[in-house]
């Protein structure tokens, strides 16, 4: 349960346990129940809406030629504050730097299975990611699951932390209907989460990790970020979470059905439907075209019985 849910359980003016016993019960501290979130400072704002941007095209910039880059474009900044509003975004620069094979000693790292695998087929392997969402006076996360092999997005979320929730929220909408064989993802601590992890091998799903620092691993979804900024958040320049919702959600209605991925769209290549499922959606197909033949034929067939009442009228 994500900490903002377990805020939701307490109650200041609960007559049995006082304000300190539900925090301890809930393990949360009581001073955050105190707490007033700070708003953005607007330069940090304007430094990430910029960061972005140029992440967006040069996914290898790391904080030293981030700072270069600012400082061209006018806001000297030192290169510890890019480091911390990078973190704060959750991204950083492909070429590994200094102790990358550090890891989290309570969150197991899995190996990269898609080297030289060759993905003929929807369903065979999906992958996730997150990125940095820009609003007027904020910015959001977005995490969404993608096919490989069609492109097709097959569940997002946004949310405004990097908790896992939202990340495991996908999951679960993504997992519903078909399973993958693969499940690749980053090394993000949301992703190592026996939370995230303990869904895909309860479905006895293959996990597959990129390497750290190399983001190319996951080149699909770094793809479908581009498009995504490039198409639809630097072009409508959200204001509100619940205005990025509604815009992103229509986005991906498009990008899914409309949008041209190579030969078609991400839905002609079938990734969310299953083989049976795809057999009574072809059924159902004919079955609409046999009944618009039959409605014309019968608006034919009343016609021409009609023309033949007034010919045999005449001729009585």
């Amino acid at each position: 349960m994500s900490v903002t849910e377990r805020w939701g359980f307490v109650d200041p003016q609960d007559g049995v346990l006082d304000l300190k016993w539900q925090c301890d019960v809930l393990g949360l501290a009581r001073s955050g129940w105190y707490y007033q979130p700070v708003a953005q400072n607007k330069e940090d704002i304007i430094l990430m809406n910029l960061i972005d941007v140029q992440y967006t095209q040069t996914p290898f910039y790391g904080s030293r030629k981030m700072v270069v880059f600012l400082g061209c474009q006018g806001y000297p900044v030192n290169r510890k504050r890019v480091q911390r509003l990078m973190r704060e975004m959750g991204i950083f620069g492909i070429c590994p730097g200094p102790n990358t094979s550090l890891r989290r000693m309570d969150h197991a790292v899995y190996p990269y299975l898609l080297r030289g695998l060759v993905i003929n087929r929807p369903n065979h392997v999906w992958s996730t990611d997150i990125t940095y969402i820009r609003l007027a006076h904020g910015f959001v996360y977005l995490v969404a699951v993608l096919d490989w092999f069609s492109r097709y997005v097959l569940s997002w979320r946004l949310s405004n932390t990097l908790e896992t929730s939202f990340c495991t929220e996908a999951l679960d909408e993504a997992l519903k209907e078909v399973t993958p064989d693969i499940f690749n993802t980053d090394q993000g601590c949301q992703f190592t989460s026996q939370d995230f992890t303990g869904r895909l091998l309860a479905k006895r799903i293959q996990i597959s990790m990129d390497g750290r620092g190399r983001a190319f691993d996951n080149i699909f979804v770094e793809r479908l970020w581009r498009s995504v900024k490039y198409e639809d958040v630097y072009l409508k320049s959200y204001q509100t979470m619940a205005e990025a919702q509604k815009g992103l959600k229509e986005y991906f209605r498009f990008y899914n059905n409309e949008r041209s991925v190579g030969s078609g769209s991400p839905c002609s290549s079938g990734a969310r439907i299953s083989d049976a499922k795809r057999s009574v959606y072809g059924q159902y197909k004919l079955k609409k075209r046999i009944d618009k033949f039959k409605m014309i034929y019968k608006k034919e067939w009343q016609q021409e019985q009609k023309n033949r009442g007034v010919e045999l009228q005449n001729v009585s």
